[in-house]
């Protein structure tokens, strides 16, 4: 198992700097967190090679590429036929996230879509997945808790 780096109170400057200002410059950046620019640059580069930051694709809300429907598609697989499944997926433009998972189900499935019919073209386009053997959609009807991550930096030591 890979250890990863844990983020650390210089990391953690920077991020929250970045959560409040995410288009900050080098120099802005510097100044608000009270570090040298060298250091912040070092920071960002490593960052950036360890992939400890998400795309930029993770702020761009679907809606406004006239996609307003999102809903998820719990799926369940033929195990052997996992990698084959997965490559179909990605196949599908409208499918945006899939999640492995242990317990009841094998996959979740995020997928947006432009209406109730292209969401059920969408669903179909999952089922027919050759080792898809059985899925369940559910429409997201408004998101209670929006992705965050700001609350767990003052954890960090």
């Amino acid at each position: 198992m890979i250890e990863r780096r844990v983020a650390d109170k210089i990391d953690a400057a920077l991020l929250r700097n970045l959560i409040a200002d995410p288009d900050m410059t080098h120099l802005a950046l510097a100044e608000a967190a009270g570090l040298a620019r060298n250091t912040v640059r070092a920071r960002l580069t490593r960052y950036k090679d360890e992939k400890s930051l998400f795309s930029f694709q993770s702020r761009i809300d679907p809606a406004f590429l006239g996609f307003p429907l999102r809903a998820y598609v719990v799926t369940r697989v033929t195990q052997r036929k996992l990698t084959s499944v997965g490559e179909a997926l990605a196949a599908i433009p409208e499918v945006i996230e899939v999640c492995g998972l242990s317990g009841i189900t094998d996959l979740l499935v995020q997928v947006v879509a432009r209406d109730a019919d292209d969401l059920y073209r969408v669903a179909g386009s999952i089922l027919s997945i050759k080792g898809v053997k059985r899925t369940s959609t559910g429409l997201v009807m408004r998101e209670l808790v929006s992705y965050r991550i700001e609350q767990l930096i003052e954890k960090t030591g």
